[in-house]
């Protein structure tokens, strides 16, 4: 009896490491630790004597960023201070650029523009400038005319050479930019930037645009931080004050989330997600006292979360929402003394529209302080499905919302239900 259950016992044992060795885990850890060596996070810190790379300039960041690339990802560890940035800080896939908190500032240089003395015309690597006193390799730059200066017209790159006044650049000219209609070059840019990359994450630090002394850089083109052509990246706990554009844009996307993060003083947007922007996440952020939108929806961003963000005091609309921007959820915001509507839908086809966008217990309140005929929410255009329930509408005095929400005469099956409306002078939903 006693040798059975030794034979019993050596049996499940046996069992139990076969099992063990045949199991997912099991498999995994074979993979990793016989066929690959098992590696430690990859880190490079950048920033002070005490760091692998001392320097507190992009282009310290930038090699750190580089050594990384070519080992296939990594983090780069900022330290507290201030890195004085004279070009786009480019980051590329699973590469984490994490500062030690807001006391890790990227502040960007002086600006600096001049005119171009021969046609760029589109496809070139080369420019040739009035002035290159103030450029030097390494700056990021855009380029413009009077025909071509907004949006995607733009084009904008890095000057890889100089040879006299000859400035040799990374990126082809996107347009025929002439150079008798007002033709610049500018060392405007974005401080960070990803494009075509996955699994990036940016996190823990300040960007200062200094926007007093450089010129203003379109959002399609770039910002404070910009994303274009990614997907799975991450922003958190990132203020981008006084940049001179939007201070987050990402264009072409899938799977963007943008958390406790901050947008002030900008010149341009607070939050740009745009051109066919899909699936992002924008949570417990705060836009402030920027000169157009706190959040602004812009070409078929779509299925897409936005919830428990405050915009206040921004110079145009809270939220905008407008060209195929449609399928998005809103919840838990708080979005206060705008200068003129609290959520804004823009005026488009119906074929355009912002449809079956879904707005819950947000509170909307104190908007329009403008003055003028403003509200709480304005729809136009010829927008459709859209649901507005269990969100507090009101207006204290403190701006002049007039209405808790007004709709446009093309606007249909609007559901306004639930809501908590007071203290406007108009009735709680106008048509």
């Amino acid at each position: 009896m006693e040798m059975r259950m030794i034979g019993m016992f050596f049996v499940a044992c046996l069992l139990g490491v076969l099992w063990a060795e045949g199991s997912p885990a099991a498999a995994e850890e074979r993979k990793v630790t016989l066929v690959q060596p098992r590696q430690a996070p990859q880190v490079i810190t950048v920033g002070g004597p005490q760091a692998a790379i001392a320097g507190f300039t992009s282009e310290a960041i930038q090699l750190a960023v580089d050594a990384l690339k070519s080992r296939g990802g990594g983090t780069v560890k900022l330290s507290a201070g201030t890195f004085q940035i004279t070009g786009p800080i480019r980051l590329a896939s699973r590469i984490h650029l994490q500062g030690a908190g807001r006391e890790t500032v990227l502040r960007k240089g002086d600006g600096f523009r001049t005119r171009f003395v021969v046609d760029a015309d589109w496809g070139m690597l080369k420019v040739t400038a009035q002035d290159v006193s103030g450029f030097r390799v390494g700056m990021g730059i855009e380029l413009f005319d009077d025909s071509h200066k907004q949006g995607w017209d733009v084009t904008t790159a890095v000057i890889t050479a100089m040879e006299g006044n000859v400035l040799f650049i990374d990126n082809p000219t996107v347009n025929d930019y002439i150079a008798s209609e007002n033709g610049t070059i500018s060392n405007a840019f974005s401080l960070v930037e990803g494009v075509g990359v996955e699994d990036v994450r940016i996190a823990d630090l300040t960007i200062d645009g200094n926007s007093a002394s450089n010129d203003y850089l379109n959002g399609c083109r770039g910002g404070g931080v910009y994303l274009h052509k990614s997907r799975r990246c991450t922003v958190e706990n990132v203020h981008v004050t006084r940049f001179n554009g939007d201070s987050f844009s990402w264009q072409v996307t899938e799977e963007i989330t943008v958390r406790n993060s901050e947008a002030s003083y900008g010149s341009g947007l607070g939050f740009h997600p745009g051109t066919g922007s899909d699936s992002s996440v924008v949570e417990k952020n705060y836009s402030h006292h920027n000169r157009q939108d706190g959040f602004f929806l812009c070409w078929r961003v779509q299925h897409g979360v936005f919830r428990d963000n405050i915009a206040c005091f921004n110079e145009r609309h809270g939220i905008s929402i407008g060209h195929q921007d449609t399928d998005n959820r809103f919840e838990g915001n708080h979005v206060y003394e705008n200068r003129e509507h609290g959520i804004n839908f823009r005026d488009e086809t119906h074929q355009n529209s912002g449809h079956r966008n879904t707005f819950r217990r947000n509170t909307i309140e104190n908007n329009g302080t403008a003055g003028g005929e403003f509200y709480g929410f304005f729809i136009d255009g010829h927008t459709e499905d859209i649901v507005i329930e269990q969100n507090i509408i009101r207006s204290t005095g403190k701006g002049s919302q007039k209405a808790a929400m007004k709709a446009g005469p093309d606007a249909r099956n609007i559901t306004f239900r639930d809501n908590q409306v007071s203290g406007h002078p108009e009735q709680p939903a106008a048509r």
